[in-house]
C-alpha cells in the first residue's frame, strides 16, 4: 500500500527526471542557464513538487 508520503515522493523523482531530460534537450546544466527560466511551467511544476514532498501535502505558505 503507498503512503501519501511515498505519492509525494514518486511525483518529485517524475518532476526531476523531466526536468533533467529538458535540460539535456536543450544543452543546459542548469534551468538559471535557460532562456525558458521565468516562464517555464516545467520548472514551476517541478518546484511544486519539491514543496509537496517538503511538507507532504500539508500547504501553508512558502515564498522564494
Amino acid at each position: 500500500m503507498e503512503t501519501k508520503e511515498d505519492e509525494f515522493v514518486k511525483k518529485l523523482k517524475i518532476k526531476k527526471n523531466e526536468l533533467t531530460t529538458c535540460q539535456k534537450e536543450k544543452g543546459v546544466q542548469s534551468c538559471l542557464k535557460c532562456n525558458e527560466l521565468l516562464d517555464c511551467k516545467l520548472r514551476q511544476e517541478y518546484v511544486n513538487a519539491v514543496y509537496n514532498s517538503m511538507n507532504k501535502g500539508a500547504g501553508g505558505g512558502f515564498e522564494f
